[in-house]
């Protein structure tokens, strides 16, 4: 309706302009010079007009546009106009201005919403630009950090040195934890970060939260699992000296008094001698259990160096073939990238792989004294790098030989499935996996996989 009336009111101002400018030019050819400046007269008008009325039009649209830029909602046109179409103009720009300012006002009361929802949140979370300047930070954040307001992340420095640099050199879709110390306590912080687009900007989105609460658990956890263990197998080697201990002391007593030589029986003696055989069999286990604990707690700091992981996987697989004159177990080495080089301690890796392969080896050989089969075993070892840009190393074998029960478990010191050994294996791994920064996990279903991720 708008552009209609404003479309018939400029056809008819052009006609009138086109009128009046033939007409002077048929006056002035004709001779009639005072009709031809009357009429050049009325074209000069007309074109005022015209343009007055479009710059009146062109202002008001304008005007419109600069208050709603501004946020300006109060801005109102007269609709009662002589001039029906400035009329209906002013009208149609009056209903936009409300739909507008409404759409406005959900806005921000949604924003509100979402903003009292971060400031509620048990988490910290906080926006950063290139510039390392904060645009967002909720009050968890800032009482997490022992900061505020925060409004740069070199405030940051104030805080914590190891802090700040971290955030400084902080990239997309990391994951960091650091402990802070202040004058209350420590907590245990962990960072992760995702890169987020805000008005063609890219910001990094931070979440901080503290996990004091899940490392406290999970410590405890430890703990439980570990003594449940110490006591099982300590038990397991003082019980029977005991009971041997009780047995040959009956020997040497009777009615609570001891026994002369004379009536000590040459039987009790050979009992005797095959009891204390047995209590130092039963004391050299629990020395060398012992032994074993004292490992695992006073392994080295690793001694790293770049190793190509074919040369390192090829030592692994020379080792173990040499090793089980297994003919029906098949080793495999896989390196994708061919160059791919490893920051390790090659010694220490080397016992961790080594370990895992003769604990796949093993699974083989007793799945197959079980249920004999043609299928043939298989033992690979994978290097590469995952989707998170981390350098990894598979050992996989085709037996599902952990139950599930027991995944959460076999990283526990001395626990242990098998009838013999100390159960310190998988735990040394993950001493050494954790001493170099990076991760060790099982998985078990219808093939064992082992994971190691180096940082």
């Amino acid at each position: 309706m708008v552009s209609r009336h404003i479309y018939w009111q400029l056809l008819f101002r052009i006609l009138l302009i086109s009128a009046a400018a033939l007409g002077t030019g048929f006056f002035f050819f004709d001779g009639q010079y005072v009709l031809s400046v009357f009429v050049f007269g009325f074209l000069v008008l007309q074109t005022v007009f015209l343009i007055r009325y479009v710059n009146q039009t062109n202002r008001k649209i304008a005007y419109f546009f600069d208050a709603i830029k501004n946020e300006d909602f109060t801005l109102r046109f007269p609709e009662k106009l002589s001039v029906k179409s400035l009329e209906e103009l002013n009208h149609s720009l009056n209903m936009l201005n409300a739909m507008i300012q409404d759409i406005h006002l959900k806005k921000q009361a949604q924003e509100q919403y979402y903003q009292e929802i971060l400031k509620q949140a048990d988490i910290g979370i906080l926006t950063i630009n290139p510039k390392g300047h904060i645009l967002y930070a909720n009050p968890t954040v800032e009482k997490l950090l022992n900061y505020r307001p925060l409004n740069h992340i070199k405030q940051l420095n104030q805080v914590d040195e190891k802090l700040y640099g971290l955030f400084e050199n902080l990239q997309a879709f990391e994951s960091k934890t650091i402990q802070l110390t202040n004058e209350r306590e420590k907590i245990q912080l962990a960072l992760k970060s995702t890169v987020i687009n805000l008005e063609k900007q890219s910001l990094l989105l931070v979440v901080v939260q503290d996990i004091r609460r899940e490392l406290d658990e999970k410590e405890t956890d430890s703990y439980v699992k570990l003594i449940r263990v110490l006591t099982h197998e300590i038990m397991n080697t003082i019980t029977p000296i005991t009971s041997i201990s009780e047995s040959v002391l009956k020997y040497f007593k009777k009615d609570g008094q001891l026994l002369t030589t004379d009536e000590f029986a040459e039987h009790h003696m050979k009992s005797t001698v095959k009891g204390l055989e047995i209590i130092k069999e039963q004391g050299k286990d629990l020395m060398g259990f012992v032994q074993s604990y004292r490992t695992f707690l006073s392994v080295p700091e690793p001694d790293k160096a770049l190793i190509p992981a074919q040369n390192l996987l090829e030592k692994i697989k020379l080792l173990m073939g040499g090793d089980s004159g297994q003919e029906h177990i098949d080793i495999e080495v896989i390196v994708d990238p061919e160059d791919l080089q490893l920051f390790i301690d090659e010694k220490q890796i080397t016992q961790v792989l080594l370990n895992l392969g003769k604990n796949a080896q093993q699974s083989l050989i007793n799945q197959e004294s079980i249920t004999p089969s043609d299928k043939k075993g298989q033992i690979k070892f994978l290097a590469g790098i995952d989707d998170k840009n981390k350098k990894i190393i598979k050992v996989w074998d085709n037996v599902p030989g952990i139950p599930q029960e027991h995944l959460d478990e076999i990283f526990v010191p001395f626990f242990t499935t098998k009838n013999t050994g100390t159960g310190i294996g998988l735990s040394l791994s993950k001493q050494i996996m954790r001493l170099h920064g990076g991760s060790i996990r099982a998985a078990s279903k219808e093939n064992t996989v082992f994971t190691l991720t180096f940082d």
